[in-house]
């Protein structure tokens, strides 16, 4: 190996160790974080009432039931959520924006309608969390076909991972709600 060659690969490695050093002091986007415990979160949406968790599991065919209504998939035969004993009640969603995850608390009333939407945590960069006022345009709906994105639910600019991913765990939410509140073997949970 001549010099020259010796030379050229010694310099190659130290760019290559100052670009990662300067790649570690340059400004990175700020990750977000945990903004809510679970508790906390149950307090904001149920303020000096009761709250029972319930633990369900799902048969199949609720789980066949709430995937097709939601149109997303439903991961899990396991739901835990919380009745307040003022009314309404709250499920926990947590699911992949991008690569990170993020957890939502929706409460949902006795029609079926979203009354509280809560972002609980969200590890992606903070750019990529929408404002409150968009979260808000999730209240007093109810799953049909109209919440989607670009329907009832406007689209974020910049942040649309975000967007589609919260639209699809609401809708999850929701189908789960409807179906374990309309199964005639579940006790205390048929819709009048």
């Amino acid at each position: 190996m001549s010099f020259d060659a010796t030379s050229r690969r010694a310099s190659l490695a130290a760019a290559a160790a100052g670009t990662l050093v300067l790649s570690l002091w340059a400004p990175q986007p700020a990750a977000g974080g945990v903004f809510l415990t679970r508790d906390e979160a149950l307090e904001l949406a149920f303020p000096d009432c009761g709250v029972d968790r319930e633990t369900l599991y799902l048969t199949r065919d609720e789980r066949r039931r709430a995937a097709d209504l939601a149109g997303a998939r439903i991961d899990s035969r396991l739901v835990v959520r919380y009745r307040s004993d003022c009314g309404g009640i709250a499920y926990f969603d947590v699911h992949r924006v991008r690569t990170l995850a993020e957890t939502v608390m929706v409460v949902v009333d006795a029609e079926g309608r979203v009354v509280r939407l809560e972002v609980m945590s969200f590890l992606e960069p903070e750019e990529y969390i929408p404002r409150r006022s968009w979260y808000d345009q999730f209240l007093r709906l109810r799953l049909d076909s109209r919440l989607r994105l670009k329907r009832s639910i406007h689209a974020v600019t910049g942040a649309t991972l975000t967007a589609r991913a919260t639209t699809d765990a609401v809708r999850r939410i929701l189908a789960l709600d409807q179906v374990l509140r309309k199964d005639p073997f579940r006790d205390g949970d048929l819709v009048p």
